[in-house]
């Protein structure tokens, strides 16, 4: 779908390899540039595993089927070799901060006075403006704590939790990509790039932009509450006999209580005063959850599920990575795909988040190759924006390239 395009990514660690990884699974041909000892993330499981690990798997997920340069951004020569590099691309993708690129040549300003059609796709913790600016930002400081994030999830009471890796950060990637996408439309009509600004903070606000529209316009927005105090009693978790959780969710109109009721067995539960409204179900939330509690316990999962399912209760269960791994559904819905290595074998990984299907039954999402090692195609990609042996030996000399 993105064949032809040439997006160059000059960034680090997730969120923005993230955009460009899809870019690269749609087709575009994607060149990663990385500092002449690669990008910090490659020793991220050695760093922070006890375990002996081969490989990095995150570190593939996001940059499988990328061409990789390695450039030393702080020498003249290599500024100016990337230079070159980014003005030959239709996207750029960084995630360094504004003051490094302006010295390197490589700041929205100076590169569209150049190139006026050129995509510039910004990735920071706290946008382009503002005292903040050039914080640096994780996702779990500006995506999950600064945003609101972490302290609207956990349960009201209780002390705030780390959010699981890259979680943040994928999220921002998509949103990064949705305004590359528009702007590669908009190019179409105007001939003209434009500067793309994604933050972390900014799509962290926006996944809570339905708590937040609350809470901007009354003041205030209701805590997450326990299983025993929710809002809602209906929507919540219970264990099964099995030991599997068990997500139960309700819809918004009809009857809400009833097709529930049924599936346990106990249609009079809906009927009863105390459980017949939504008012009357919250002031009296304890308990029942307590008497769902004991119902779920009787059985497994799979009962539960044959159970809901009819009566069409939404419902899932509440699954571990490991579980995922093998569900069925998330295979069929296209969730992972193998990613050749440079030995001859393939692993397994997570595919991009949608599917493109082709009449002749193929996708258009898929992998197009392995990860690149540290500057595995640097003197390749030098030559094809007009450098000789010559000239990259001189770059090589003068320290830009290894």
């Amino acid at each position: 779908m993105l064949e032809g395009i040439r997006v160059v990514e000059l960034a680090t660690y997730i969120a923005a390899p993230a955009a460009a990884g899809i870019m690269a699974d749609w087709g575009a041909e994607v060149i990663k540039v990385e500092p002449l000892q690669g990008d910090a993330i490659r020793g991220m499981l050695k760093n922070v595993s006890a375990a002996n690990v081969e490989g990095n798997p995150i570190f593939d997920m996001d940059n499988r089927g990328k061409r990789g340069l390695a450039i030393d951004l702080r020498n003249d020569k290599g500024a100016e070799a990337l230079r070159k590099l980014v003005l030959s691309a239709d996207v750029f993708i960084t995630n360094v901060r504004p003051g490094g690129l302006a010295r390197a040549g490589l700041d929205w300003e100076t590169l569209r006075k150049e190139k006026p059609e050129l995509i510039y796709a910004s990735v920071t913790g706290y946008g382009l403006e503002g005292e903040d600016q050039d914080r640096p930002g994780f996702d779990m400081a500006a995506f999950w704590a600064r945003s609101g994030v972490a302290s609207l999830t956990a349960p009201k009471g209780t002390d705030p939790f780390p959010l699981r890796v890259g979680l943040g950060d994928h999220t921002t990637g998509m949103a990064t990509l949705n305004g590359i996408l528009g702007a590669l439309f908009d190019r179409t009509r105007t001939g003209k790039g434009r500067l793309i600004e994604a933050s972390l903070l900014r799509t962290g606000i926006y996944s809570i932009a339905s708590d937040m529209a609350i809470q901007l316009r009354y003041g205030r927005v209701a805590s997450t509450k326990s299983r025993e105090l929710a809002v809602n009693a209906l929507n919540n978790f219970f264990q099964c006999a099995c030991g599997t959780w068990l997500c139960l969710l309700t819809r918004h109109s009809g009857d809400i209580f009833g097709p529930i009721a049924a599936a346990l067995g106990k249609p009079e539960l809906a009927k009863e005063e105390r459980f017949l409204s939504a008012k009357s179900r919250r002031e009296n939330a304890a308990e029942l959850v307590h008497i769902l509690d004991a119902e779920f316990a009787k059985y497994d999962i799979a009962e539960w599920g044959r159970r809901l399912d009819e009566h069409d209760v939404v419902w899932a269960p509440v699954q571990t990575p490991a579980q995922v791994a093998d569900d069925t559904q998330a295979q069929a819905a296209g969730a992972f795909v193998d990613i050749p290595d440079h030995a001859g074998g393939t692993g397994r990984s997570v595919a991009s988040p949608v599917r493109l299907p082709n009449d002749d039954g193929t996708t258009e999402d898929r992998v197009r190759g392995p990860a690149p090692g540290i500057g595995e195609h640097t003197a390749e990609i030098l030559k094809e924006i007009g450098y000789d042996d010559a000239g990259v030996e001189a770059l090589k000399a003068a320290g830009a390239i290894n």
